[in-house]
């Protein structure tokens, strides 16, 4: 026979230990009439957390702290729904669009990349999917739709506007900016979310200018950004032949096709 003193230092357990009973050997949760509380209020309150419950709980009487109830509200698996925000889709005021000839289909989108600082550059580009042009674009930190539609308003007094502007579903391009300036100027048409393949000509323009552009030059602001940018841009204009034009320069084929244009309205004109 030892003590208790000599038995727990000789099994290497604290004397408190010893003493503590069993989870087993206690006969009833000693909180639950606040986990009962808890529930209870969950189910009346389903938008309110545990915060908000510690409150009303220390209001109605209960003596407990925040850390508690936070572990209690854990434990019994309560918390608050999250609303998963329903992402807005662009309502499509045209058909989709077939570009069969100059300024009847324009398309637009964003791509991003950084400066020397990691600073955003988010850059807008414009082309006319029946000449591979680039006719517009903007290099700023941001661009608001209000920022847009002031240069496709420059754009337009300048080119015509477009039968239609296609566009995937960004924030810019579904506001009610966009909508408002459209209104009879030209249609819009949104492809379905996560196909971008259904813009297929400003995605190639971007892949282009990705890998003979920003994947090869390092910018150190942003004015420096706008000028090498819009010097690539005049480059796949003006001298970069495409194999779809029949190796023409977009310009060139611009020209020659809108040159075709006009002779045969004076011919139906004639006849």
């Amino acid at each position: 026979m030892v003590s208790e003193r000599m038995a727990c230092r000789l099994a290497g357990l604290s004397r408190s230990a010893y003493r503590r009973p069993l989870q087993g050997d206690t006969t009833a949760d000693p909180d639950s009439a606040l986990r009962d509380w808890l529930r209870a209020y969950a189910k009346k309150h389903p938008r309110w957390g545990y915060r908000r419950a510690y409150y009303d709980a220390c209001g109605e009487g209960w003596t407990v702290n925040h850390k508690k109830i936070q572990r209690l509200w854990r434990d019994e698996g309560l918390r608050v729904p999250q609303r998963r925000r329903r992402k807005r889709v662009g309502s499509s005021t045209v058909e989709a669009p077939a570009a069969t000839e100059p300024n009847m289909v324009w398309a637009v989108d964003f791509q991003f990349d950084a400066d020397e600082q990691g600073r955003a550059i988010k850059i807008c580009s414009i082309i006319d999917e029946h000449t591979r042009e680039c006719v517009g674009g903007l290099v700023e930190r941001s661009i608001s739709a209000d920022r847009l539609t002031g240069h496709l308003e420059d754009l337009v007094a300048a080119r015509g506007a477009p039968a239609v502007l296609r566009s995937e579903n960004g924030p810019e391009f579904i506001s009610d900016a966009i909508a408002d300036w459209a209104g009879t100027r030209t249609g819009l048409f949104y492809i379905q979310p996560g196909t971008p393949w259904n813009n297929g000509y400003i995605e190639s323009f971007n892949s282009r200018l990705r890998d003979e552009c920003l994947n090869i030059n390092s910018f150190y602001s942003l004015l420096h950004a706008r000028v090498v940018i819009t010097d690539w841009k005049t480059e796949y204009n003006h001298d970069r032949p495409h194999s779809s034009l029949g190796y023409l320069t977009p310009a060139e084929y611009a020209r020659q096709r809108t040159n075709q244009m006009e002779n045969d309205d004076i011919h139906n004109d004639w006849t």
